[in-house]
């Protein structure tokens, strides 16, 4: 986000306020409270700061990518990165009582705070990924790699990923 908003010479707090929210339209655009921004595009309008962080974030991602291994967490970065041979995308997920039971704890929420949190966040997520990569947020076709987390536990998701990684990678 750091780097998207200096190369755009973009606010980082709208950024933070827009991240990670599909630009729909101009109209979505402006209910979220963002300015459209940018250069004239080749239809004569500019270009909604949705679109620009996006495409800002997308470059981003590309250079981190081309320095070496790294770890990006959502963000269409798999979509960004379809192009290189050794991108692996994965997508941990787990059932909503043990998410819930998660987001109670780490951000001292009521059991229906949590709830709603995820559900918002959720809604957010599958909507920004599948407008911006004309994919379906979640599904398995999507991604190299699919773990329940609730099941496995933070430190057996993480060994599960490191195993794939050196599996696939030789």
């Amino acid at each position: 986000i750091t780097d998207a908003a200096s190369k755009g010479n973009l606010n980082e707090e709208v950024i933070k306020k827009t991240d990670e929210s599909a630009a729909n339209s101009l109209l979505y655009t402006l209910a979220m409270g963002s300015n459209v921004v940018g250069t004239t595009m080749h239809f004569g309008y500019k270009m909604p700061i949705n679109d620009k962080l996006f495409i800002l974030q997308s470059e981003a991602i590309k250079n981190y990518a081309k320095q070496g291994s790294c770890v990006i967490i959502g963000r269409c970065a798999d979509y960004a990165l379809s192009e290189l041979p050794n991108c692996i995308n994965i997508f941990i997920y787990a059932d909503m009582d043990y998410r819930i039971k998660t987001v109670m704890k780490r951000y001292d929420l009521t059991e229906a705070k949590a709830k709603e949190l995820i559900n918002k966040k959720d809604k957010q997520r599958s909507s920004y990924y599948n407008y911006y990569s004309n994919k379906k947020w979640g599904h398995a076709s999507s991604y190299h790699l699919s773990i329940d987390s609730g099941k496995l536990g933070l430190d057996n998701t993480v060994e599960l990923i490191k195993n794939y990684i050196n599996t696939v990678m030789q």
